[in-house]
């Protein structure tokens, strides 16, 4: 049996209850944020700049982090959306945001080609950095239809290459990875999450547009626990 104690770049051993929270500010980012608190997990939250449109989302991860006293990293990737490396996603170009369902094919311009696995790969570096030993995302079962790096198989892979990439393994956690959006809800309103602290419309104006695929499904996560979202909308 190998008793052998490794240790990080920081001298630190690793802390099985030390996790990172991949926080972006939306409503299931910070449900989990909610739940990893309740858990009493010490939680290191980073937030991604990727380019977006608007830094809403940004704004209200930053807020919630503050609201917890949790340690916040915002980490650019601009550079890569200024070279070109994340393609003409809609989120991060000129064209224009679609409006209508997950499930409708124009949806498919708002995919940032491997983003999540970008994100990921910072997140374990950080894990090794400061001896965490779990890293935590959002993904939903609603992400599946529209998102690759949101799918089961997807997850499964880099969940294995997070138990290889460095001399213990890091495991990556997805508890909403098979929960529909309205028990996620459920489950925050449980927790006392405030959803006016979040943002999920893709587009940035004062209100939520309330037509894109993000807010439809959000709204409809809302009435399926009959309670109102009490983010404004447009109309």
């Amino acid at each position: 049996m190998n008793n052998t104690t490794y240790i990080n770049a920081s001298g630190q051993e690793p802390t099985p209850n030390r996790v990172i929270l991949i926080a972006s500010g939306g409503l299931d980012s910070t449900t989990l944020m909610h739940r990893l608190l309740h858990e009493k997990k010490e939680i290191f939250a980073l937030t991604f700049d990727y380019g977006q449109k608007h830094s809403k989302e940004i704004n209200f991860a930053r807020k919630n982090c503050e609201k917890f006293d949790i340690p916040h990293k915002i980490i650019s990737l601009q550079e890569l959306t200024q070279a070109g490396l994340f393609g003409n996603s809609s989120l991060t170009s000129d064209r224009e945001i679609p409006e209508g369902n997950y499930e409708d094919e124009n949806m498919m311009s708002t995919v940032v080609p491997n983003r999540n696995m970008i994100m990921l790969s910072t997140a374990l570096a950080y894990a090794i950095s400061i001896g965490a030993g779990e890293i935590y995302y959002g993904a939903h079962a609603g992400d599946h239809e529209i998102y690759p790096d949101c799918r089961p198989s997807f997850v499964g892979a880099m969940q294995h290459v997070a138990r290889l990439c460095h001399y213990w393994p890091i495991e990556i956690k997805t508890p909403y990875l098979h929960v529909a959006k309205g028990d996620i809800v459920k489950e925050g309103l449980k927790l006392n999450v405030d959803y006016s602290m979040t943002w999920t419309c893709y587009k940035g104006g004062k209100y939520a547009c309330g037509k894109c695929g993000s807010c439809i499904e959000r709204l409809e996560a809302f009435k399926v626990n009959d309670i109102e979202d009490p983010l404004i909308y447009q109309e």
